[in-house]
């Protein structure tokens, strides 16, 4: 039995293992990067805001911020490790290889999400480790901020699988982040409650479930947030459920991947 489990997963830890050596061999580009870019948006933001803006009672703007660009950067990057990994086999024509192999289409996606996910947790920890340097950052439930977290990177693991499946070029790919990613990350709550909002722009964003994963792992660190994490959870783990099954069909069918 345990000869059977080991040969069968032999394949998808292969696979991981080579979706993390081709980030991790390029992890300025692709750790450290975000982590300055997120640290520019907290200076930023924090030196023109912290003193005007109040979003939770007891909670100051900076605070605020943190939690929001760590994930942020933590599901774009999650999004960009699958999908950028599967545009760039399928436009120098080294799928193939992938495809030969005798890995299941359920291995191949554990092996791109669990790439994913660790990518974003990296990037995500990364920002929070420098953050907490300068400001003390409360953590009131820490289980809540690790759901969110794994939840969140896998969701987006699993969007850039479907993206990358998708997309035949890459300014295609391109297309898919500067106008749907961007937008949803930006409009989501991230520098700001939703509660500041006019009550049509409220009920969009309930909308965007951007905003369940920025919202719920915030919860975790203040122990408030815009609405209840459990609500936040369901709709998360609904959408990942969805997504994954999606995935899944498309790799055991084979769309736009064996011609």
């Amino acid at each position: 039995m345990a000869d059977f489990i080991s040969h069968n997963l032999r394949g998808p830890w292969t696979l991981f293992k080579k979706e993390l050596l081709r980030f991790w061999r390029v992890s300025f580009q692709t750790v450290a990067a975000p982590i300055i870019t997120a640290l520019l948006y907290l200076l930023i933001f924090s030196h023109v805001l912290e003193d005007r803006v109040q979003v939770y009672p007891g909670v100051g703007y900076t605070a605020f911020l943190i939690p929001g660009l760590i994930m942020m950067s933590l599901l774009q990057n999650a999004f960009a490790n699958s999908s950028s990994s599967l545009i760039q086999s399928k436009v120098m024509g080294s799928l193939i290889f992938i495809l030969l192999t005798p890995i299941s289409y359920l291995g191949v996606y554990l092996a791109f999400l669990a790439a994913s996910i660790l990518r974003g947790m990296v990037v995500g920890l990364g920002i929070y480790l420098v953050t907490i340097i300068f400001i003390d950052l409360p953590v009131e439930h820490p289980g809540w901020i690790l759901i969110f977290a794994l939840l969140g990177s896998g969701l987006m693991g699993t969007f850039g699988i479907i993206a990358g499946i998708w997309a035949e070029k890459f300014d295609q790919m391109a297309a898919f982040q500067n106008f749907v990613i961007m937008p949803l990350s930006f409009l989501s709550g991230v520098f700001y409650s939703i509660h500041s909002l006019p009550p049509f722009w409220q009920k969009v964003s309930h909308l965007n479930p951007f905003f369940y994963m920025i919202d719920g792992f915030r919860y975790g660190f203040f122990g408030t947030g815009d609405i209840s994490p459990f609500i936040s959870l369901g709709v998360v783990a609904g959408c990942f459920f969805a997504l994954s099954l999606i995935t899944l069909q498309m790799l055991k069918s084979g769309y736009k991947l064996r011609g």
